[in-house]
């Protein structure tokens, strides 16, 4: 008990000579609380959906009014055909298709039915649930506004069609969000031990005077973690396939050649950590604020980034989860292409190339 007790001891006083550790540890429950009080909500608003108006006469008119007036709904696009509604979700722009049908007030008033189509993009079940239920609603309430004293003979029946996912299995969802989570955690988070493990075995020196090149010392430490990432974005999939039964939809070399990417990405993430700090126990706690917290609450898959306020919606586009988490959605659950992910990747290519310069800049051929 007495040499339990002592080890208590110490583990306090390292504690409190890391100054630096100290702060983060102080620091992250803070961030947590604001991040969450702000991202952890339930409600979905300012969603982005369009509207296919085959009708155009005043029910109408007054029904989308009511949507893009509501604080759940933008209106940002007017379809001419139903040829456009897929288009329009394969630009990854809208959410949900409000569709009218011909003569939709006529309907209405003479046979006492009128239909009203909300397709929504089911690739994310919940959000998917959500906005087709505030759409259901403020439909209902305008068919109640219309007579309030007496009971109306007439009835709008929204029909809803769930696309990708008609069956809205939340791991259609999960599986993208949690592929990019393991895989920055363990490239970045691995790698970012790397080289500082050497300067504190104090192998270091032996590397320096070594002949190899730093380029292809710092590329020695990261083809290790590259490959047991590759090994783990197939053995994920494998699992998703066969016991969660999500498909993969689009071309699995597409989807394989997106996840190495990534992992280059996030490799390379892991290397700039590496060379920015000095002990491991610094670069396993600067890779837990900077990697796993923006991951879960700014990667997108967990809370709907355009329900957070616009410093965080900003702030999201340098969290390198967040593109690869549409990549995945729109490769893996909607059976896309390339030309609905080059620009999304095109953004992860841009990331790698600037962590691998810091890196490179901020590697150290000389210890002192």
């Amino acid at each position: 008990m007495k040499q339990f007790i002592i080890f208590v001891k110490k583990e306090f006083r390292h504690i409190f000579r890391d100054r630096k550790s100290l702060l983060i540890i102080i620091m992250m429950p803070i961030v947590q609380i604001i991040l969450f009080g702000f991202a952890l909500t339930n409600e979905i608003k300012n969603s982005n959906i369009a509207v296919l108006d085959n009708a155009k006469d005043e029910a109408s008119r007054a029904i989308i009014q009511r949507l893009d007036a509501s604080r759940y709904f933008n209106v940002t696009r007017y379809l001419h055909a139903s040829q456009d509604i897929e288009a329009a979700f394969k630009s990854g722009t809208v959410r949900l298709v409000v569709v009218f049908q011909p003569d939709f007030r006529e309907s209405l008033m003479h046979s006492g039915k009128a239909q009203v189509q909300l397709i929504a993009d089911a690739s994310d079940p919940n959000t998917a649930t959500t906005v087709t239920n505030y759409a259901g609603n403020i439909i209902s309430d305008y068919q109640k506004e219309m007579s309030p004293q007496v009971q109306p003979p007439y009835s709008i029946r929204p029909e809803i069609r769930m696309l990708y996912n008609p069956q809205l299995k939340g791991a259609y969802n999960f599986v993208p969000g949690v592929m990019a989570m393991i895989l920055i955690l363990i490239s970045a988070m691995m790698t970012s031990v790397a080289i500082v493990r050497e300067k504190e075995i104090n192998t270091m020196e032996v590397l320096l005077v070594s002949p190899l090149k730093p380029l292809l010392f710092i590329l020695s430490k990261a083809i290790p973690y590259v490959f047991l990432s590759l090994v783990n974005v197939s053995t994920i999939l494998l699992v998703s396939v066969t016991l969660l039964e999500v498909p993969i939809n689009g071309s699995l070399l597409l989807l394989m050649g997106e996840s190495f990417l990534f992992i280059l990405t996030s490799v390379s993430l892991g290397l700039m950590i590496s060379n920015l700090t000095k002990t491991q126990q610094e670069a396993q706690m600067f890779s837990l604020m900077t990697l796993m917290l923006p991951t879960l609450l700014l990667g997108g898959f967990m809370f709907p980034i355009e329900s957070m306020p616009l410093p965080l919606q900003i702030i999201s586009n340098i969290v390198p989860s967040k593109w690869f988490f549409l990549i995945v959605k729109d490769v893996m659950i909607k059976g896309l292409g390339f030309s609905a992910v080059w620009k999304e990747s095109l953004v992860l290519v841009g990331m790698t190339l600037f962590l691998l310069a810091v890196s490179f800049k901020k590697f150290k051929t000389r210890l002192a």
